[in-house]
C-alpha cells in the first residue's frame, strides 16, 4: 500500500483547506518544491500534488509549479485539479507528471477520460470527491447528481488505472477515514483504489492498510496531507504503519 504525501497549492503556495472550505485555510510553505523535495528526502514512493485554484476555475493558475515539482524530484508525481481538456491533460503528462487525476471531468465528459486512458495506459485516474455519497465537481463546491458508485460503473471497462476516493467532510479534519465507504468503493471495481480525507494517526493507516473488500481486495494507497503537516506523525512513521 503506497503512501501520496499531498501539496495543495493555491496562490502558488502549499496550503490545506478543511473539508474542501477555500475560506478555511492554512498556509503551510511559500515553497511547494521545497516540500516536495522534502517529502522525497524522507523516503516518500509518490506525491500528489493538487492545483486547488486550477479545481475551481478550469484555469491552469499552478501549472508551473506542477511541472516544477515533476521535474525536480526522482519519485512519480501524480496531479490533479483544473484537468477539464486534451490540452491541459496532455501538458501535465509532457510535463513529467507520472498520473493525471481528472474529477470534474470524468463526470461531465466521461468521453475524455476513454480516450485519454486508452492513450496513455496506466496514467489516467477519476478522482471522486464525495458529500453523503454524492461525487462533488469544480473544487468540490458543487453536486454533480450522480453517486460515488454509479461513477465507477461509468468507468468500469475504461481502461483508468485507479480511483482516488475523498471523503469531502472528513478532510483536513484528523476524525478517520471513512472505513465502510471504501469498503464498498473496493467492491464495485478491479482497479486501484486510493483513499483520501480524514488520516489523523497511524491507527488510521494501519485501519487502511488491513482493509479489504468482500473479494480480498486492499486498498493501492492513501493520500495524507494535515497529519504529516501538523506533525501528527512523519512520513517515516507513515511508511512504517503502512508495511
Amino acid at each position: 500500500m503506497q503512501l501520496f504525501p499531498a501539496i495543495d497549492v493555491r496562490d502558488g503556495k502549499c496550503v490545506r483547506l478543511q473539508q474542501g472550505d477555500y475560506s478555511k485555510e492554512t498556509v503551510y510553505g511559500g515553497d511547494p518544491l521545497a516540500v516536495a523535495k522534502e517529502f522525497e528526502t524522507d523516503g516518500a514512493p509518490w506525491i500528489h500534488v493538487v492545483d486547488l485554484d486550477a479545481a475551481r476555475t478550469g484555469r491552469p493558475e499552478n501549472r508551473d509549479v506542477v511541472a516544477q515539482i515533476a521535474l525536480s524530484v526522482g519519485i512519480p508525481v501524480q496531479s490533479g485539479g483544473g484537468i477539464r481538456d486534451e490540452f491541459s491533460a496532455e501538458a501535465l503528462l509532457e510535463a513529467g507528471v507520472t498520473r493525471i487525476v481528472i474529477g470534474t471531468a470524468a463526470l461531465e465528459q466521461p468521453r475524455l477520460v476513454r480516450r485519454l486512458a486508452q492513450r496513455h495506459p496506466g496514467r489516467i485516474a477519476v478522482g471522486l470527491d464525495a458529500r453523503s455519497g454524492e461525487a462533488a465537481v469544480r473544487g468540490w463546491t458543487e453536486g454533480s447528481g450522480v453517486t460515488v458508485l454509479e461513477a465507477i460503473e461509468w468507468f468500469a471497462d475504461a481502461g483508468v488505472a485507479a480511483f482516488i476516493v475523498t471523503d469531502i467532510a472528513r478532510d483536513g479534519m484528523l476524525t478517520g477515514p471513512d472505513i465502510e465507504g471504501l469498503a464498498r468503493v473496493l467492491d464495485a471495481t478491479r482497479a486501484d483504489v486510493v483513499a483520501s480525507g480524514g488520516v489523523g494517526s497511524l491507527d488510521d493507516l494501519r485501519a487502511l492498510r488491513a482493509l479489504e473488500g468482500s473479494g480480498g481486495r486492499a486498498l493501492a494507497g492513501v493520500i495524507v496531507g494535515k497529519a504529516i503537516y501538523e506533525g501528527v506523525f512523519s512520513v517515516a512513521e507513515a511508511l512504517g504503519a503502512l508495511e
